[in-house]
């Protein structure tokens, strides 16, 4: 059986995927909108993300790292 395969540039840095065929198969049986996620994102969410982002450059002693968030929880 085929596998999955990381295609490189002549640097040696990722490019790509090769997925065979059967295990792609396999993947779109198990989450069948997969070939629906390559649109676009809307205008408003790519706007919303620029905002946060900004946010966070101004006021970087407002991050905090995950592991804070999961002993809150």
């Amino acid at each position: 059986m085929a596998t999955i395969q990381i295609l490189k540039d002549q640097a040696g840095i990722p490019t790509g995927v090769f997925i065979p065929m059967q295990i792609w198969e396999n993947v779109k049986r198990r989450y069948p909108d997969i070939e629906e996620l390559e649109a676009d994102i809307p205008q408003w969410e790519k706007d919303f993300i620029d905002a946060r982002l900004e946010i966070a450059l101004h006021n970087p002693n407002r991050l905090k790292p995950v592991e804070e968030l999961f002993e809150m929880l």
